[in-house]
């Protein structure tokens, strides 16, 4: 950095001085504890959208998501806000719908919040409508429940037992599986990553099958149902052709999926069905 700096002298130094003091600063701010740390970054995400600087938000927001620690309810609020500037529509939705359902409707953006999934599902419509080969396009159109189910696999009511959102969660696994290299998918060949889960005495168990340098690893991973949320976050990134479903405990990164965010989101959402479930083992029986 400072070889671009031809000559030396007084001003020179004095740069160079108030340089390091402003690193030693920044050093210092940022080695907050966690709790003091997350509400730095909440201000600082909050003052980036007040200025409509989302790349700045979406940096604030990703240096959130790594820090170990309860976020305020805000923090879906302004994730969903931020991913559907960048028009990750899946992601957005999931945040907002999450922020809704746990701060109701005493929530600081409750009314913006339902405004802005009104404003997602116009948006994908309209895509959806811009992309269509076909004839002319409704002005609006109710789909009979269940429409959108594909191979079997449609929503599940909120009373399903714990078996048959087992079995939807490893019909989608199934398909949700990461590879190396998506683009080379040979018939009968497995992913790299594939996940199956079942359900042992108040918790979950994802069985991973992991292909490690032509050996195929196997490995569980628990997850306990009580003490934690039902609203499970997800993301996906082309950059790594992955998506990835958030542990509830402590946010971080758990389980690793293709670059599919309709499956993605799908699985998110019947895990944390399952997990409600599992919760209230006594309703709807």
């Amino acid at each position: 950095m400072y070889s671009r700096i031809k000559v030396p002298g007084k001003k020179h130094m004095a740069g160079l001085l108030l340089a390091g003091s402003l690193m030693v600063t920044a050093v210092t701010a940022v080695a907050l504890p966690p709790e003091h740390e997350i509400q730095r970054l909440m201000l600082a995400v909050e003052e980036s959208v007040k200025g409509e600087n989302w790349g700045q938000a979406a940096e604030y927001l990703n240096r959130l998501q790594r820090i170990e620690g309860e976020k305020p309810a805000e923090y879906l609020y302004y994730r969903g806000e931020v991913m559907a500037r960048s028009e990750h529509y899946n992601e957005a939705l999931s945040a907002l719908e999450n922020y809704v359902a746990g701060t109701g409707a005493d929530g600081k953006h409750y009314t913006d919040a339902l405004k802005l999934i009104t404003r997602i599902e116009q948006e994908r419509s309209s895509q959806s409508g811009r992309s269509d080969q076909g004839g002319d396009e409704p002005v609006a159109e109710i789909a009979p429940a269940g429409a959108e189910a594909s191979e079997g696999q449609g929503s599940m009511t909120g009373d399903a037992s714990p078996g048959a959102l087992v079995a939807r969660l490893n019909r989608l696994f199934d398909q949700a599986g990461w590879r190396r290299d998506a683009r080379l998918i040979r018939e009968g060949s497995s992913p790299d990553v594939h996940y199956q889960v079942s359900v042992n005495n108040g918790e979950l168990s994802f069985r991973e099958s992991r292909q490690e340098d032509g050996r195929r690893q196997l490995s569980t991973i628990t997850l306990p149902v009580y003490g934690i949320s039902p609203m499970i976050e997800w993301s996906c990134e082309n950059a790594t052709e992955s998506c990835w479903i958030y542990d509830p405990r402590d946010n971080s990164r758990f389980l690793r999926l293709g670059n599919d965010r309709d499956k993605a989101d799908q699985l998110a959402s019947t895990l944390g069905q399952l997990i409600r479930r599992l919760q209230r083992p006594s309703e709807g029986r």
